[in-house]
């Protein structure tokens, strides 16, 4: 069985000047970043999408990639289930990535001047940027027309978006609670690496790298921040942390019902892939420990 991949520190510990870490940060922004159109061969020939690329299939890794009746079907339409699940993936990603980018941007405002944490929200909303280019991108050459999120989320987004200036404690909260479970999926996938389509395992890793870094700030910035909170905040943020890493699990790591409906994947398979009870249940709990962690004081 796989470890559970802790939050990423990216060589920091939780006594080094906050100042300083951000200040790490920027720098490892301007000199190990990336480019969706300069660093990702689109157009070479191994770039190419076919439907039917066993490369597509869903690993062990995966949820529904590990139960007994996505193993019983024919290669080929795993291997098409496997494209549309992470076309659906880039495209929910994209969506929590704009969340990201327009809260970093209010949060920004709130900054003083000179603070180095002004620099890195921008470099931030930066990558975020590209990485929705390379997920949009890789749909657009994949031929599938994944949805975004439906017109509840994207109401709960628009408030998210809002609490990163007047609540950026809460804002971070939620942006971890979105970028563990991305984060743990991409590491676990990259362990078999070799046997990924070439677009896939290059967006993945670029995500990996450039995630490590927006996972430390936010850990660090609650770190940071909660104690000085009010107890009525605090008790809020304890209050709505446990739906804030259920519904971004839910969002980030399920089927959406269009998926579902496609494939017909019965209730039965997705209930004991993620349902209580499930291996995938108790990884979920295991992820979102560190994240309960910091407000145990």
């Amino acid at each position: 069985m796989n470890t559970v991949v802790a939050l990423p520190m990216t060589s920091s510990t939780p006594h080094e000047a906050f100042p300083k870490l951000v200040e790490r940060l920027n720098e490892a922004s301007v000199n190990k970043r990336y480019e969706a159109f300069r660093d990702i061969a689109w157009d070479a020939p191994e770039s190419r999408i076919d439907r039917h690329d066993p490369r597509l299939c869903l690993g062990p890794e995966n949820a529904l990639g590990a139960t007994e009746w996505y193993a019983s079907l024919p290669e080929a339409q795993r291997a098409e289930l496997g494209l549309e699940y992470a076309c659906q993936s880039s495209k929910i990603g994209s969506s929590f990535e704009s969340v990201l980018s327009r809260g970093l941007l209010v949060f920004s405002r709130t900054l003083p001047n000179r603070s180095p944490a002004y620099r890195y929200a921008l470099h931030e909303v930066i990558e975020e940027s590209h990485h929705s280019l390379m997920f949009q991108q890789f749909i657009n050459q994949s031929g599938c027309d994944p949805q975004g999120v439906n017109a509840l989320v994207a109401w709960f987004d628009q408030r998210v978006v809002n609490w990163g200036g007047s609540f950026p404690e809460l804002f971070f909260v939620f942006v971890l609670a979105g970028e563990i479970f991305i984060d743990y999926e991409n590491r676990e996938r990259l362990r078999r690496r070799h046997q990924l389509h070439p677009l896939v395992a290059r967006i993945t890793q670029i995500h990996v790298t450039e995630e490590a870094r927006h996972v430390c700030f936010a850990q660090r910035y609650l770190q940071e921040h909660l104690p000085k909170l009010s107890p009525l905040r605090r008790q809020l943020i304890r209050a709505a942390l446990p739906l804030i890493l259920h519904t971004s699990e839910a969002v980030m790591s399920q089927p959406t019902p269009r998926v579902v409906r496609q494939f017909g994947i019965p209730r039965a398979v997705l209930r004991a892939a993620y349902g209580p009870g499930s291996p995938h249940r108790a990884k979920v709990k295991t992820i979102g420990a560190p994240v309960h962690a910091l407000l145990a004081g």
